[in-house]
C-alpha cells in the first residue's frame, strides 16, 4: 500500500476511497481502529461503513491520544524531519514519506509504537 498526502483537507470521498482500497486489498473481515476524529464522523463515511458487511469500525476513546499507535509514529516521523529543512513542498512530503518508511519498514519501531499505546494487542 502506498502512501498518500494531500494539500487540501480531506473530504468524506478520500476517507471513502481509502476504505474502499482497504477492503480490495485486505480479504475477509477488516478490523479497523480509528479515532474520532470529524471527518470519520461525517455522514457519508458512516452509511459507507454501514454498508459494508467485512467492515468492522472501533474508535479510540475521546481526548485520548495516548491510545492511539499512529500518534507515535507521527512522533517518529517529526523526529526524523527535525533536522531537515526542505526547500518547497515537494522536499518537505519526501522527507516525511521517507520518515514514514523508516518506520514501516522497521518491526522495532512499529512494535515500540504499540508499546507505547498501552493497549493489549494481540500479535
Amino acid at each position: 500500500m502506498s502512501i498518500q498526502s494531500y494539500w487540501h483537507s480531506l473530504t468524506g470521498k478520500e476517507v471513502i476511497a481509502f476504505l474502499r482500497q482497504l477492503l480490495r486489498i485486505v480479504s475477509g473481515h477488516l478490523v479497523l481502529v480509528i479515532d474520532r476524529h470529524p471527518i470519520h464522523k461525517r455522514r457519508m463515511v458512516q452509511e459507507f461503513i454501514v454498508e459494508q458487511e467485512r467492515l468492522h469500525v472501533f474508535y479510540f476513546p475521546v481526548a485520548a491520544p495516548e491510545l492511539n499507535p499512529v500518534e507515535y509514529v507521527w512522533t517518529q516521523v517529526s523526529e526524523y524531519t527535525a533536522g531537515t529543512a526542505p526547500h518547497d513542498r515537494d522536499e518537505l512530503q519526501a522527507n516525511v514519506f521517507a520518515g514514514v518508511a523508516r518506520t514501516r519498514n522497521s518491526k522495532r519501531r512499529l512494535l515500540a509504537c504499540l508499546h507505547k499505546s498501552q493497549v493489549e494487542w494481540t500479535p
